[in-house]
């Protein structure tokens, strides 16, 4: 978690980071928008960039225009964002957020973010333990190699 921390820690880089899983890839779009100070919008963009969450391409078309764009190691915050907002829903000010994220092929709401056993059981926090890595009893694969989840 510190790692996390150090990059996302603050709200602005939340913030932005919503923005980009809501299709806004331009500097002006994430000003307006957001409503950040555009001293500290270039700074949170540049600090997603090195840490690799996002990347900064020049269009094609007009190599002026820049686009910030989620990287796979950005998007695979999404199920952290997710955890966290509805953690917010729940126990904030007791409104559900609008929008509402839904799965595209039937507009069915997604279901809350969970832990899931290797079986896709859902475990509640009395069902986890932490072990060293030398206890877990991993899978395997075809050929006997352990297979390590991260």
């Amino acid at each position: 978690m510190p790692a996390a921390l150090e990059v996302m820690g603050e709200r602005w880089s939340f913030m932005i980071l919503r923005a980009a899983f809501n299709g806004m890839y331009h500097f002006e779009e994430f000003l307006g928008a957001l409503g950040i100070a555009r001293n500290i919008l270039s700074n949170r963009l540049a600090r997603l960039v090195e840490h690799g969450i996002m990347k900064r391409q020049a269009l094609p078309d007009d190599r002026r225009k820049i686009e910030y764009r989620l990287t796979e190691k950005g998007l695979d915050l999404l199920p952290a964002m997710l955890a966290l907002r509805q953690w917010g829903e729940k126990y904030g000010a007791g409104v559900p957020s609008n929008p509402v994220l839904c799965d595209e092929r039937d507009g069915m709401p997604i279901l809350p973010i969970g832990i899931h056993a290797h079986d896709g059981r859902v475990l509640g926090p009395k069902e986890l333990e932490w072990r060293d890595q030398a206890d877990v009893n991993w899978p395997t694969d075809a050929a006997g190699r352990k297979l390590r989840a991260l």
